[in-house]
């Protein structure tokens, strides 16, 4: 899911892709988005949306000339979202340089594990110790390393995946969301987003290095997940864990699951009994959670399927489209080409991309942040054609 940063509210649209590019119907959906995020998504965090001096990606740009947004930080998870899609377009020698930069500025060779961000100079600024960002550390790394052959890389995921188990632990079981620079204090318990993307992450490690004990750390993820986040009556994986104040469902968060889940077909899945209320949370989610004019996906549901947040942002949209290439219905299967048309018309321009916009098409986040193109990179990936 995106960052929280305060939204930039746009009464007018942004031109859509298909304004400016009418022969992109003559192509297949999936390869008209393929083009665009080579021709236009890249081209920008290698360009305007790095800072060489640095080596570090801004966190965003503008839509219209990309130029950076004033930097206050960097984030490590931003830093690893964008190895992971310069590993994976096969751009190594950039990747190479945006490993380097991972190491150098926010690795903490102190306590260990990885400082959640740095300053505008490169210093650390944001020094706890967040699971989110290891988890994206993790993933990043393994990619890498399977495109690179990067030994330091595997090191990294071995050594980040066993920090992670030892200190993240919690008392009663499951893993905390953010501890203190020295891992001596919990400052958030578990969370759903954080254990979601250290699924992501070890399923990603286990193809890198064949290591089986990524298996059992899989299968004791996903038995806590079971227990303590799935609501029993939709299928749902909660945000928070069962029974707490103010909890709710995020349909951009089932997709994410149910193409994890059925994308990998991981046994650990299969033991822990992850596999039948994600197929009801697909279910749940489309019924109550897509716009049924637009296609777009709302941000949030209370437990009865009533939207709490109907704000459309892009990572959603992707999710969507992923679930729906991962089904194995058929008939599931067969509404994706129109639904990568709507993707394409509502969410895609000229110059990049909508981070959100409200139901009606109003744009609430204008600017472009770099953690958004790992969203386009796993879910074009997964689109057929």
């Amino acid at each position: 899911m995106p960052d929280g940063a305060n939204p930039n509210v746009y009464t007018t649209k942004e031109p859509r892709m298909h304004d400016h590019h009418p022969d992109a119907l003559s192509i297949t959906p999936s390869a008209a988005l393929r083009d665009h995020y080579a021709r236009v998504v890249l081209p920008v965090w290698r360009g305007p949306g790095f800072n060489a001096a640095l080596g570090l990606a801004y966190e965003a740009v503008s839509p219209d000339r990309h130029a950076p947004l004033p930097v206050s930080r960097y984030r490590a998870m931003a830093c690893a979202r964008q190895l992971f899609v310069f590993a994976n377009s096969g751009e190594l020698a950039h990747a190479e340089t945006l490993f380097a930069s991972l190491r150098h500025y926010f690795q903490d060779k102190e306590n260990g594990g990885w400082f959640y961000s740095v300053d505008a100079n490169g210093g650390p600024f944001e020094r706890q110790k967040d699971l989110y960002t290891h988890a994206f550390v993790i993933f990043a790394c393994a990619e890498y390393a399977q495109r690179s052959g990067s030994a330091d890389a595997i090191t990294i995921v071995n050594e980040t995946s066993a920090l992670v188990e030892q200190r993240f632990a919690a008392g009663h079981g499951g893993l905390n969301a953010v501890l203190s620079e020295d891992f001596g204090g919990v400052l958030e318990t578990p969370l759903q987003n954080p254990l979601m993307h250290l699924t992501e992450a070890w399923l990603a490690a286990r193809d890198a290095t064949g290591d089986s004990a990524f298996d059992v750390r899989l299968e004791a993820l996903a038995r806590d997940i079971a227990r303590n986040f799935v609501h029993q009556e939709s299928g749902c994986i909660a945000e928070l864990p069962l029974g707490s104040a103010g909890n709710r469902l995020e349909p951009g968060h089932q997709f994410e699951w149910f193409f994890l889940v059925e994308g990998s077909r991981h046994p650990a899945f299969d033991a822990a009994g992850l596999r039948e209320p994600l197929a009801r949370a697909f279910d749940f989610a489309r019924t109550y959670g897509v716009d049924a004019t637009t296609g777009g996906v709302a941000a949030a549901l209370d437990e009865s399927g009533r939207v709490l947040d109907a704000t459309q942002r892009i990572w959603a949209q992707t999710e969507y489209l992923r679930a729906l290439a991962t089904h194995d219905s058929d008939t599931v299967r067969a509404e994706l080409p129109l639904q990568i048309e709507r993707f394409r018309q509502r969410f895609l321009h000229a110059r990049g991309w909508i981070e959100c916009q409200s139901a009606e098409g109003v744009v609430t986040r204008a600017d472009m942040p770099s953690t958004t193109p790992y969203h386009l990179a796993t879910a074009y990936a997964s689109l057929p054609g």
